[in-house]
């Protein structure tokens, strides 16, 4: 099969997708992530932005010679940092599928297919992802002919890939777990040639273990390769997703491509970590991984940007859940010190553990504004200043905590005060930042809210 490469790697095909919504990377971006890519041990880069109008909207057009020739540029570069340049196209919203039109719209996508083949384009893909048509068999059918007459055409056409329009798999599956109508006639009439890729479980749900990726692979009756959506943040843009890789299949996958965030200076540090699961998935150790690559990515900042980066890994809504946990240190100190909040055995010593972490925060969130190169400060600005804020608030709660415990009542209501003011200018933040909401956000919630140790303020006076 064409996408089984003689590399000696775990996974043969890894590598990044450029596939999320919002503004695309510009030129320098992908050269920078190409580089990168080799760099890291990656062999592949999908061409996938979602609002580049050529390859979705008006994918119908041919690209305009700036275009190509920036294209025909990014192609280059990636021959030269020997990684795959896979180009593709989203033609879902308007394709005809039947008839007369289809033959048409054929032809122009084999056209838009060649154009990127005279520049050196071998590998392809097709997706059908997040629209509402579900014609698994039409579908199937249009990229069966692309596919045969591109394979016609060029004896070293390489990879071929797809995405279907139910992409995870509990999209895939009736409650009775067999497979949908679409993913049935998708799964049953599609070239066996052609790799699938999908999601996981979910759009962006972790972890993704070996029985579920076994399980999909059984449904489709192939080997599914996986399109994993961290640290891409374009449904949750207000926080940034700077964690590891979570656990994912150990084995038996024959691609895997991680879709990153809008900023790319800050996606390198989940995408190191992808590269070294994709290199070796039996051994890959999450939180081993995240702290090479943030101390070889930040050198003398590093230890900063750990601190920073721990409260900004998990994005979480309605139908996602992935990434580690925020800030496990300060989750696991905190922990502690409310086991024997107010007067256990061990108080003193664990409040002192918490103090000291705030400080840590807060000496972080000042040195990395000042530290840190201009152009990964300008992608996290809004989150280092939010952090920094969180930081600070944090230490207004732990002092209210003390005072509380003292039953100090002219000092509780002090702090009361300003930490009411310091979580209202965070609140007002939170549109264009929000992090640490289980470890620094949870702890100000609880401070705030914890019984005074005394009595209550009126009898501690």
């Amino acid at each position: 099969m064409p996408f089984e490469t003689a590399e000696a790697a775990p996974i043969p095909l890894r590598g990044i997708i450029e596939g999320f919504y919002g503004t695309p990377w510009q030129m320098q971006e992908r050269l920078d992530i190409l580089s990168f890519a080799h760099k890291s041990g990656y062999n592949a880069y999908i061409y996938a932005p979602k609002d580049d109008p050529y390859h979705r909207e008006k994918w119908r057009e041919p690209y305009p010679a700036d275009k190509l020739a920036e294209l025909g540029q990014l192609v280059k570069q990636a021959k030269k940092e020997n990684v795959h340049f896979i180009f593709a196209v989203s033609p879902g919203l308007d394709v005809s599928l039947h008839g007369y039109k289809s033959l048409q719209d054929e032809e122009k996508m084999l056209i838009k297919l060649e154009s990127l083949y005279s520049l050196g384009v071998r590998d392809f893909a097709i997706f059908f992802d997040d629209i509402k048509d579900k014609d698994g068999a039409g579908q199937a059918a249009f990229l069966n002919h692309i596919y045969a007459r591109m394979k016609l055409r060029h004896g070293d056409l390489g990879n071929f890939l797809t995405v279907p329009t139910e992409y995870f798999y509990e999209d895939m599956v009736t409650a009775e777990g067999t497979r949908k109508s679409y993913t049935d006639a998708f799964a049953k009439n599609l070239n066996p040639h052609i790799l699938v890729l999908y999601t996981g479980e979910g759009v962006a749900k972790a972890p993704l273990t070996d029985a579920e990726l076994e399980k999909a692979d059984k449904l489709y009756g192939r080997a599914l390769g996986v399109w994993w959506n961290y640290p891409v943040t374009d449904y949750m843009e207000n926080k940034l997703a700077l964690g590891p890789m979570d656990e994912l299949p150990k084995k038996g996958l024959p691609a895997v491509f991680f879709n990153p965030m809008k900023y790319e200076a800050l996606s390198r540090i989940a995408l190191a970590t992808g590269a070294d699961y994709a290199k070796d998935p039996a051994h890959y150790s999450p939180e081993k991984s995240w702290q090479q690559a943030v101390c070889k990515q930040y050198g003398p900042a590093a230890q900063d940007m750990l601190l920073f980066a721990a409260n900004s890994r998990h994005l979480e809504n309605d139908w996602a859940n992935i990434g580690l946990p925020d800030d496990p240190d300060f989750q696991q100190k905190a922990a502690k010190m409310w086991q024997s909040w107010p007067n256990g055995r061990t108080f003193a010593e664990d409040y002192q553990a918490v103090a000291e972490a705030v400080k840590m925060r807060q000496r972080s969130a000042v040195k990395l504004q000042q530290n840190l190169p201009p152009a990964v400060l300008d992608e996290c600005r809004p989150q280092l200043l939010q952090y920094g804020r969180l930081a600070d608030a944090s230490e207004t709660a732990r002092l209210l905590l003390s005072a509380k415990k003292q039953g100090k009542a002219v000092q509780v209501r002090s702090l009361q005060q300003k930490l009411a003011y310091e979580k209202k200018v965070i609140e007002q933040h939170k549109k264009e930042a929000t992090l640490s909401e289980q470890a620094m956000g949870a702890f100000i919630q609880r401070a705030e809210a914890a019984e005074t140790a005394a009595g209550s303020v009126h009898d501690a006076e």
